[in-house]
């Protein structure tokens, strides 16, 4: 195959994974349909099919691209995690940068829409999950393992003390943006208050100081 024609290829992937996200964000995953998605793509149901077998394989997609976009943005903006940063800093700027990356509309009508749907299609918040909150915990394990050999945390189990991290980041904010719709989603000035309490919590049971019982 020529460079010019995976060029195409790639193209028009790309152009039916965008129609996609509109349709299913607009319709639910239910209410689409790969007619609507083909219309949107101003491309043939035939091209769309070539593409993605099924609605749900195409939806699949979508998760990924869209969480795995915001998971790249985060990269992009935080840089390598194991840099020479002190914790509490590279702690309160990963922990800013996520609330601010994923508490968006489309990010959390995305979550919703998946969630409505995970016991039918259990494929979908898997998709969700390993592409959204594992990959920042892998991330922020990395930075967890990093800052304990440099003796500024304490992480006898870096996985798990990421884990707590995140969540204790996420948890109430994203439960607030789900449940309340965008006027549960904070503003900027309470991101970056609770991100800093946040960083706060964790530091007391997992700073360098810090005794962490088993």
């Amino acid at each position: 195959m020529s460079n010019g024609a995976e060029t195409r290829i790639r193209r028009s992937r790309q152009k039916i994974l965008t129609a996609a996200e509109v349709v299913f964000l607009t319709a639910g995953f239910l209410g689409a349909s790969m007619d609507q998605v083909a219309e949107q793509a101003s491309v043939s149901k035939q091209t769309v099919y070539a593409h993605f077998k099924s609605k749900q394989a195409l939806f699949i997609e979508v998760v990924v691209s869209m969480t795995g976009g915001a998971a790249q943005t985060l990269q992009d903006e935080l840089g390598a995690p194991l840099d020479h940063r002190p914790v509490q800093d590279f702690l309160l700027d990963a922990a800013i940068e996520q609330l601010d990356v994923v508490l968006t509309p489309r990010l959390m009508q995305l979550r919703r829409m998946v969630i409505g749907e995970v016991e039918r299609f259990p494929e979908l918040g898997k998709a969700l999950f390993e592409n959204g909150p594992q990959k920042a915990i892998n991330r922020l394990a990395l930075a967890c393992a990093h800052y304990t050999d440099i003796g500024q945390l304490n992480t006898p189990d870096p996985a798990e003390a990421a884990g707590f991290f995140n969540w204790i980041v996420m948890g109430a904010p994203t439960s607030a943006a789900m449940l309340l719709g965008d006027r549960g989603i904070p503003d900027q000035k309470a991101r970056h208050r609770h991100a800093a309490e946040s960083v706060r919590i964790f530091l007391c049971a997992y700073g360098a100081s810090a005794q962490v019982r088993r």
